[in-house]
């Protein structure tokens, strides 16, 4: 086995396990297979709003020794929640919501560091999108160091929706972007808030800038003109606390 341990594989144990309502947090099929059985199974999958990757044999191979039939699933170690069921709760409680909204964030490593910083600075909830985004995986859990399975965790089908709806909730949505005069310093954080952070390479893209409220930047003294994402999302998170006690 590799070191993705949740892995289902095989065209039946995958069936049964959609079927049960299992969570998957990735399918990958290979590619120019000819099987009637898993073309019908790739129509439920996508029905069911599972990621389905075309990958070649050899990937199947890493992710497993066994007799995969040209269909490997890998399992999320957690189950999501629903964005409007963590707003209502968040909104109920006496103290101002605070929500991060990951934007295409890749790197595994980065993400468990976000979500272990997320889930110590008390923020209600975190919010990816369902595809383009770095996997609930085995190491996701390392590097979170156990935190996500304390935070909840929104997959949406589109990030735009997610900001739109926010704003409909009274919440105000931050972007970390460079592309701005205004330091995260200088703005208001102790009302409800979603803070957007974005990609590696890119940062947070140009379709969900042109829809936050506000756009915010860090201070950077040095001849490098930015940071490892999960260390600015700590940096503007820690923002918040400060204001906020």
């Amino acid at each position: 086995m590799s070191d993705i341990t949740n892995t289902i594989f095989g065209i039946y144990p995958v069936k049964e396990a959609l079927a049960s309502q299992v969570v998957f947090d990735k399918v990958f099929v290979q590619k120019g297979i000819d099987s009637d059985k898993i073309e019908s199974l790739i129509k439920d999958l996508e029905k069911a709003n599972v990621p389905v990757s075309i990958v070649p044999f050899e990937k199947l191979n890493r992710l497993t020794r066994g007799n995969h039939q040209g269909i490997v699933a890998v399992t999320s170690p957690v189950s999501f929640h629903s964005l409007e069921d963590v707003v209502e709760k968040a909104l109920e409680s006496d103290k101002a919501p605070l929500f991060l909204i990951l934007d295409q964030i890749t790197d595994v490593r980065n993400f468990g560091a976000i979500l272990r910083t997320a889930e110590c600075t008390g923020v209600n909830a975190v919010i990816i999108q369902k595809t383009g985004g770095a996997p609930v995986s085995g190491d996701t859990v390392k590097t979170s160091a156990g935190a996500i399975f304390k935070i909840p965790i929104c997959k949406v089908e589109h990030i735009k929706d997610a900001i739109f709806y926010l704003q409909g909730s009274g919440i105000t949505t931050v972007a970390a972007t460079e592309k701005t005069n205004s330091e995260i310093y200088s703005l208001d954080l102790k009302i409800p808030l979603a803070i957007i952070m974005g990609s590696e390479g890119k940062g947070v893209s140009k379709s969900v800038l042109s829809l936050v409220d506000q756009r915010a930047s860090l201070p950077l003294l040095g001849e490098i003109n930015s940071l490892n994402v999960s260390v600015a999302c700590g940096a503007f998170l820690y923002e918040v606390v400060r204001q906020r006690r």
